[in-house]
Order: C-alpha cells, then sequence, then structure tokens
C-alpha cells in the first residue's frame, strides 16, 4: 500500500471517528427530532399521549447510544445490544399500534440519523467516504434491529390474543385442580395447546417468579409468559398464563421431543431475558401423564423453586436423580451423621481445587474400575491409586467398599447442596455429577 493511500485511508478513520464521537453528544437533540418527525409522517404516533411519546424518545435515545456503540467498535451488532427491544416491542403492542406503524418508526429513526451523519461529515472528500463507509453498518443495524422488534411485537400479539380468552386462564385452573375441560370452549382452548381431554402425552409443568426487582413487573411477567408460550416448537402453543405473581406453564412433550430438550429450551428461555433484564426463577417438574398429576406436578415445580439461586435460573427435577433431590432437600441433622473426618477431608480438597472428590466420583461412574476411572480422569492409574490410598488415610473409608463408597458419595452430594455465593453451583453439581469430567492434576501427585 502506498504512503499516499495509507495517509487517505487515516484521514478516512480519523473522520469516522470524528462523526461518530460527535454525534454521541446530540443523542438526545436527534431523538427529539426522530419523534417529531414520527409524529408528522405516522398519524397514530401523533395520536398517542405524552407518556406514549416520552417512552418513544427513550427508545430512539437507547437505540441510537447502541448504534454508534457498535459503530465506534467495528462490530456487528448483537441481541445483546438492543437488549431492550422486546419490552418496548410489547408495549407497542399493548397500545394498539400496528405493526406497519411501528417498523416505519425504526425507518424514520434511522432517517435522522443517516441524516445526521451526512450532515456530519462536511464538504471533505475524507468526510464524505467516512459517511459512505458507514452507510452499510447502518442498514445492518436497522435490519437486525427491526426483524428483532418485529418478531418480539408479533410474539406478544399471538400470546395477548390468547390471553385475552378468558377460557385460556379458565383452562389453567381446571387442570390445576386435576380435572378435564368439560365446556366447549375450554375443551377447545386445551386442544390448540396439545391438552385435549384424550390427551396422553407426556407433559411438564413449569412455574416461574421473578428473581429480583423489575421496573414494571407486570410487563416483565407478560414478556417472559409470552417467551416460554413458543418453547413447544411442534407447532402448537404452549399452554402459558400470568397467573397472579407467577407464571405457570403446560408444555406437552411433542413426539422425538424429551424432557431434558426441554429443559435446554426453558433455560434459553430464561437465559435470552436475563440478557433483557427479565430475571426469572424457574422449576420444572417431573415428567407426568394426565390431569390427574397435574396438581403434583404443580407443587413439584413450586417446591423445587428452593434450589434456584437468588438471581435466578432453572431447576428442573428431570435434570436431577431422586439421589441429588433428597441431598438437596437435606437438614442439618443428615449433615451432622457424616464422620467429621470426612467432611474435613472434602472442605480441603475443595478449597484446593477438588481432585479428589473428583476421583471418588470417576472411580464410582466407571463401576469400581480403576483403569477407567483414570482415563476419565486423564491421569495415570498409578496417581489414581495414590489418590485412593490418602482419601482412606484421612477418612477411614475404602472406594473399594460399597458402603464406604456409598457414605462418601452421600458427604460429596450434602456439600455441594449447601448455600454458597455461587448458588447456582449446586444445580451444576447436581446435573454434572454422573458425568466423567477431568481434572486438574495435583503437582505433589506421583506420575
Amino acid at each position: 500500500m502506498s504512503t499516499g493511500s495509507s495517509t487517505v485511508e487515516a484521514a478516512v478513520r480519523a473522520e469516522r471517528t470524528r462523526i461518530l464521537s460527535g454525534l454521541l453528544g446530540d443523542v438526545r437533540e436527534l431523538a427529539d427530532v426522530a419523534v417529531t418527525t414520527m409524529r408528522e409522517e405516522i398519524p397514530a404516533y401523533d395520536a398517542m399521549g405524552p407518556a406514549f411519546h416520552a417512552d418513544v424518545r427513550d427508545q430512539v435515545v437507547k437505540h441510537y447510544r447502541a448504534k454508534l456503540g457498535v459503530l465506534l467498535e467495528e462490530r456487528t451488532v448483537t441481541l445483546e445490544d438492543i437488549s431492550f427491544t422486546r419490552r418496548a416491542a410489547m408495549r407497542r403492542a399493548r397500545a394498539g399500534v400496528a405493526l406497519a406503524d411501528y417498523i416505519n418508526a425504526f425507518r424514520v429513526g434511522q432517517q435522522v440519523f443517516w441524516e445526521a451523519v451526512v450532515a456530519r461529515a462536511g464538504p471533505t472528500y475524507a468526510g464524505r467516504e467516512a459517511a459512505l463507509s458507514l452507510a452499510t453498518p447502518l442498514m445492518r443495524y436497522c435490519d437486525f434491529a427491526s426483524t428483532h422488534a418485529a418478531n418480539a411485537y408479533m410474539e406478544f400479539q399471538q400470546y395477548a390474543a390468547a390471553e385475552a380468552v378468558r377460557e385460556t386462564r379458565d383452562l389453567l385452573e381446571t387442570l390445576l385442580s386435576g380435572c378435564l375441560p368439560t365446556r366447549g370452549r375450554e375443551v377447545a382452548a386445551a386442544q390448540a395447546h396439545g391438552l385435549g381431554p384424550d390427551v396422553r402425552a407426556p407433559l411438564l409443568v413449569v412455574t416461574a417468579v421473578l428473581a429480583g426487582s423489575a421496573a414494571d413487573p407486570e410487563d416483565a411477567r407478560h414478556s417472559a409468559c409470552a417467551a416460554i408460550a413458543r418453547i413447544a416448537g411442534n407447532g402448537t402453543r404452549t399452554l402459558s398464563v400470568v397467573r397472579r405473581s407467577e407464571i405457570v406453564a403446560v408444555p406437552v412433550l411433542g413426539p422425538g421431543t424429551g424432557p431434558e430438550e426441554l429443559c435446554d429450551r426453558l433455560q434459553g428461555v430464561v437465559e435470552s431475558l436475563a440478557v433483557e433484564g427479565v430475571r426469572l426463577a424457574m422449576g420444572v417438574s417431573t415428567v407426568c401423564t394426565g390431569a390427574a398429576q397435574i396438581p403434583q406436578a404443580y407443587q413439584e415445580a413450586r417446591a423445587v423453586l428452593d434450589f434456584v439461586p437468588e438471581e435466578g435460573g432453572v431447576a428442573a427435577l428431570p435434570r436431577i436423580t431422586p439421589f441429588q433431590y433428597l441431598a438437596l432437600k437435606a437438614d442439618d441433622t443428615a449433615r451432622n451423621l457424616v464422620d467429621p473426618r470426612i467432611t474435613a477431608l472434602l472442605s480441603e480438597d475443595r478449597a484446593r481445587g477438588g481432585v479428589l472428590t473428583a476421583t471418588i466420583r470417576a472411580f464410582a461412574a466407571a463401576d469400581l474400575n480403576l483403569r477407567t476411572a483414570a482415563e476419565r480422569l486423564q491421569i495415570h492409574p498409578n496417581t489414581a491409586q495414590y489418590r485412593m490410598r490418602r482419601i482412606q488415610e484421612r477418612t477411614g473409608r475404602s472406594l473399594r467398599s460399597i458402603n464406604d463408597l456409598v457414605e462418601l458419595l452421600v458427604a460429596i452430594a450434602l456439600q455441594d447442596a449447601l448455600p454458597t455465593n455461587a448458588g447456582r453451583e449446586r444445580l451444576a453439581a447436581a446435573t454434572n455429577e454422573s458425568r466423567g469430567r477431568s481434572d486438574v492434576r495435583s503437582f505433589h501427585e506421583p506420575r
């Protein structure tokens, strides 16, 4: 590359930074222009009241700042950048704004922003080139944001249409009482959600509550409820209802869909909502069949919420074994029954990285086969043997004795269930316990 072209490129980049930095300082003034233009070009927006216009202005400010941040960092826009869009789309749908008008507002906002870019560019060659270099990323941002907004709008509009039908809410109460629907419209609502009177498909019951505070709890619940209603993935909508301060859903496991897959989808919903500022604590029941089991499944889902950390997350019974569940529900008496030597070893081992605990788990998972356990731990069998001797010396328990091994596994499970600053560790340990995991070797162990 010649020196001249390098100089021109540097000048264009400098102008690009100048333009974007200047716009960053004018965001609020640009938002005022955008809202005024929207009201002039979109009658439905002009007909709204001051609170609506203030909300629109706030969204424009957020979009402009997000857009400028992406452009200054020269990267692609992500859902995290526009996490505020879903809630705004929901509010537009609730306000009765037509989807065409909502998307038109995006066009107006983009137009105002682009005109500001051109005005800031000035008459110089470097300034004009800098403005042109921004055209493509600006179009990408607008396309990405407007598509996400339109999808969120349609998602909530469909949810609101179902929620407006009283039979949907009545259907949930009927199911929670252990009965099947009998009235015509209620039966139709059940069939629309895959819960017809003759349903024999396995299903789960899900309950969710807000974790922490939310600026608008009602909006947050309905936004979450709309997202949960779409998890079926088989062409049907999941029955999902805001029931006072909680959300209750009854997803049906369609053909080829197992409880683990559905739990993964629910986990994805919780994680995506967290990015958007809506934090949920979600409990998932065991699999049940038929309306008679739904009340018990509902109680299971509510009870398992105790396992969710304060910051939110998913506690799903299909992901844990009965043994792990009992450990999570254990009280102080159960922990006091553990030999203090075992407790001391496990506490010290956790502080040092948990290599001995991992060895116990791997040995049990390998059906007491030392070589297989060593392979799973990615260590030499001699190292595994050395660890087993250390465990026996410290605790008086041999890993080759079934009774001793069970006692050690129980102690580990009870320790995993203790509340910690990282509350999700309890659930992670429960769901990962039976999976073979490699660990880090101790530098003091023989090779």
